[in-house]
């Protein structure tokens, strides 16, 4: 008698069905984490995953994304605004936040289905835990194991400081830090790291130093013989000031900080709360592609291996292809939903084209890319441009011909001179690499933030302030906005305010503003 064949079962699904539960996320967590770690080789923070309610996420928005964050009623109007347009259908939620901080925290709302929870887990938990570990720029300028215990620091300052100096005097500074905190960050020098303890300690060796060496630099002011300045006189004088003040300094909290003539020590130490976070916050703002075109690969492979497994059902996987597909949706130029270049369409379509050109090139990506084309080193090769470039860096060095045919882009020379406007590069040889250059240019940091620098400080004479804004691509200052931003200067400066907007490239003066200190 012929013995029967055994017939092997399909693997159990993870989950069938909407509803979550813990258990299945247990089971889903651990079915990512094999295929993170097996077949991409992530290296990633340990994970803390909270399940939270909508009313949590919209905190969590108006708090900028921070699990601990100080009051300021900014964050409240926040809160409202967003919660407005939610509960009236005009807008969305995030599906999640990550926090680079180890344990990497990841919030997942209670309100998503369980293939939801299961992509979120995949996208943050190991796709953006992974670019928050590896990437350069967060290995230089956060310090993951530190920032919890910071804020809670910052949290627990600020409210002491309220209680002591009463919450208008500390909301009207926070105000003025807030308006300056897009230029409260070092661009250069490798900040130091952030701690409850450090922070502590800094402060009381401060009040020490205050008490047993108390020199008032601002006390008296030296009498002058003119009132007209010579030439040669100012220039020697702005020489001594610049070398003894680092002038000129772009980072304008920090000078605050460090040389305000009218800020108390506890004042000085809340801008300094400010900058740091700024500062944290700094290799995000040049990695937004990179960082979302990672963490949408890394769902999108993880998904699909999971159902190559017979792990999840085809519900689950149809269910999976519709958030993912709007996620990654580019809209197009007369699209009501149109809001510049999507980060998640294009990093993710990098993502997925440097695979291609590794796997299965043709003869355009063999010229285009050398180096990698036909590599069969998909994986490795996205995890090196993942720990090693830079939004700008990345996009100059990858983005291929045929993004740029898919993407449909094209470059203009928009000169406000000329009665109409130029197309500058299109769809050939040498278009490319111009689409490619202005493309990348976009996502510098100089592009991405004014450049205003402290010039000049009559620090001998009626202390009044000078800064100048470096005017880039013919793009002006908002004049109604400078003034008002101005007025913080002044709140933390106590005297007078100028500002010259000057041409990056002519050094022409193209507007002037001034602020008289009240």
């Amino acid at each position: 008698m012929a013995k029967a064949q055994k017939v092997e079962k399909p693997p159990k699904h993870l989950y069938d069905g909407a509803e979550w539960s813990f258990e299945k996320l247990d089971r889903v967590y651990d079915a990512i984490e094999e295929i993170a770690n097996t077949e991409l080789g992530l290296n990633v923070y340990p994970n803390q995953i909270e399940v939270i309610t909508s009313e949590q996420m919209l905190d969590a928005y108006s708090g900028i994304g921070m699990p601990l964050m100080y009051n300021h009623w900014s964050f409240g109007k926040s809160f409202v605004q967003d919660e407005f347009y939610y509960r009236k259908g005009m807008r969305g939620l995030a599906y999640e936040i990550v926090i680079n901080s180890s344990p990497c925290i990841s919030y997942i709302m209670e309100e998503n289905t369980m293939t939801m929870q299961a992509l979120v887990v995949a996208h943050a938990a190991f796709g953006h835990n992974h670019f928050f570990k590896n990437n350069h720029l967060f290995q230089q300028w956060t310090d993951a194991e530190a920032i919890l215990d910071y804020m809670h620091f910052a949290r627990e300052y600020i409210s002491k400081c309220e209680e002591r100096h009463g919450v208008e005097a500390v909301e009207e500074l926070l105000d003025a830090a807030h308006a300056l905190r897009e230029n409260a960050v070092d661009h250069y020098s490798r900040p130091v790291p952030m701690s409850r303890e450090m922070a502590q300690q800094r402060i009381a060796d401060r009040e020490e130093h205050k008490r047993s060496d108390y020199r008032d630099i601002w006390r008296t002011l030296p009498h002058k013989e003119s009132d007209v300045e010579d030439e040669e006189v100012k220039s020697k004088r702005q020489e001594a000031n610049m070398a003894k003040f680092g002038l000129p300094e772009a980072n304008l909290l920090y000078f605050f900080e460090k040389h305000s003539p009218i800020l108390e020590e506890w004042q000085r130490e809340i801008l300094r709360i400010v900058r740091n976070i700024a500062q944290y916050f700094y290799p995000q703002k040049q990695t937004k592609v990179m960082n979302e075109g990672c963490a949408c690969f890394c769902h999108y492979y993880i998904m699909n291996r999971l159902f190559d497994k017979g792990l999840i059902t085809e519900g689950a996987m149809l269910e999976f292809i519709d958030y993912h597909s709007r996620v990654v949706a580019q809209p197009d130029f007369d699209d009501q939903r149109w809001n510049g270049i999507n980060p998640y369409a294009l990093g993710f379509a990098m993502m997925q084209d440097i695979y291609r050109i590794c796997h299965e090139p043709t003869d355009e990506d063999r010229q285009w890319f050398p180096d990698i084309a036909g590599s069969k080193k998909g994986i490795e090769v996205l995890k090196d441009a993942w720990a090693n470039y830079r939004d700008e860096s990345f996009i100059l060095q990858f983005l291929s011909p045929k993004l740029i045919r898919d993407f449909r882009l094209f470059q203009i020379h928009d000169n406000s001179s000329l009665p109409h406007l130029k197309v500058d590069a299109i769809h050939d040889s040498r278009g490319y690499k111009k689409i490619r250059s202005a493309l990348a240019k976009s996502y510098t940091v100089s592009a991405m933030t004014l450049d205003i620098q402290v010039a000049d400080v009559e620090f001998e004479g009626d202390r009044a302030i000078t800064l100048r804004h470096m005017v880039h691509d013919d793009v002006p200052i908002d004049g109604k906005e400078a003034e008002q931003v101005m007025r913080r200067i002044a709140q933390l400066w106590g005297y007078d305010v100028s500002l010259y907007c000057e041409d990056a490239l002519s050094g022409k003066v193209l507007a002037t503003y001034d602020v008289t200190a009240t």
